[in-house]
């Protein structure tokens, strides 16, 4: 992954390079990958060159902040 273009296979946590957002790889679509926030919602498209793989810091902050998100009522 890291920038290079490639597609991460489905299932693995990338980080969109563009929005710093970390995201499930949930398929391909086209030249696109698409990747669901940490927690669910909404898919959004990125293209290979713009992601990288998320550390486990990177993954275990997205789900902290998710699971604080959800506490507050702000998502379901």
């Amino acid at each position: 992954m890291n920038g290079n273009g490639k597609k991460p296979p489905i299932g693995t946590y990338a980080v969109d390079t563009r929005t710093g957002q970390v995201g499930r790889v949930m398929g391909h679509e086209g030249p696109y990958v698409q990747l669901r926030p940490v927690g669910g919602g909404r898919e959004w498209d990125c293209p290979p060159r713009s992601l990288r793989a998320a550390t486990a810091v990177e993954r275990l902050c997205a789900a902290t902040a998710h699971e604080n998100a959800r506490s507050r009522g702000e998502v379901p």
